[in-house]
């Protein structure tokens, strides 16, 4: 019974988050335009995840170089590896490593701020003096998320290759010119065309179910963790689903 239970409550959270997104679509492009709460938005979220994403950016180079290059060296095609380390993370690692971190960082974050709201009453507050809580709170929050996803994914490919390339300077005495020509050379629209739309549908996932949880959060500071916590663990999850539905859209349009 509480297999039942469980699956009962997940389509009843999945039908009351699609409620909210639609909810979103027919208050985003309603006047007013909260424009400096999303550039706000965009810059809490942008600018206060940056060093985190390139970071780890940085170190998926590093590392998914020093593993691949030993096996290639086997094989004899370590003259192959800035293409392969180029379109692994342009066209998968990138995106998906740097949606994951933001679904911990920006869902949670998100999450806590509007359910600390709710508990403390603010935005019923905020409906009661004629602001629309709604509008103000949640459309500029997902907009920022959406717009702002895309170019973290871009900083960390670029921080990723980078690392990916001193490791092959330093094994192989490769020029930074050499190893982006060939690059680039490896990528095509078919990689980067999806990788990067995918990118604004992860963003506008983790925005969404992170206002979801923390506008519709419970009573009391309990509450408040728990939709932080939710707002993780459904985010990463859409983001798998996102991700797989991209995939294979990609592979059937691309392959015509």
């Amino acid at each position: 019974m509480a297999f039942f239970e469980n699956i009962k409550d997940l389509l009843g959270q999945i039908g009351d988050l699609t409620q909210f997104a639609l909810r979103f679509f027919r208050e985003a492009f309603r006047r007013p335009f909260e424009i400096r709460e999303f550039v706000k938005q965009c810059f809490n979220i942008g600018y206060n995840s940056l060093f985190l994403v390139i970071t780890t950016g940085f170190i998926m180079g590093l590392v998914l170089t020093l593993q691949l290059r030993p096996t290639m060296l086997d094989f004899g095609a370590v003259s192959y590896m800035p293409r392969m380390i180029g379109i692994a993370i342009v066209r998968e690692i990138g995106p998906m490593i740097t949606a994951l971190i933001c679904a911990g960082k920006i869902g949670s974050s998100i999450g806590a701020e509007l359910g600390s709201m709710k508990v403390t009453e603010q935005i019923d507050a905020m409906e009661v003096s004629g602001t629309n809580p709604f509008k103000y709170l949640v459309v500029t929050r997902i907009w920022a998320s959406t717009f702002m996803l895309p170019v973290l994914v871009v900083a960390a490919d670029a921080i990723g290759l980078f690392g990916s390339f001193l490791v092959e300077q330093a094994k192989g005495d490769v020029s930074f010119t050499l190893y982006f020509n060939q690059v680039f050379q490896a990528l095509v629209y078919g990689d980067i065309i999806p990788a990067t739309l995918k990118s604004f549908f992860f963003g506008f996932a983790i925005g969404l179910v992170g206002c979801y949880k923390g506008y519709y959060s419970e009573k009391g500071t309990e509450g408040v963790g728990r939709a932080a916590n939710m707002a993780v663990v459904f985010a990463s999850l859409l983001v798998f689903i996102i991700d797989f539905l991209a995939v294979l859209v990609a592979d059937i349009l691309f392959e015509i």
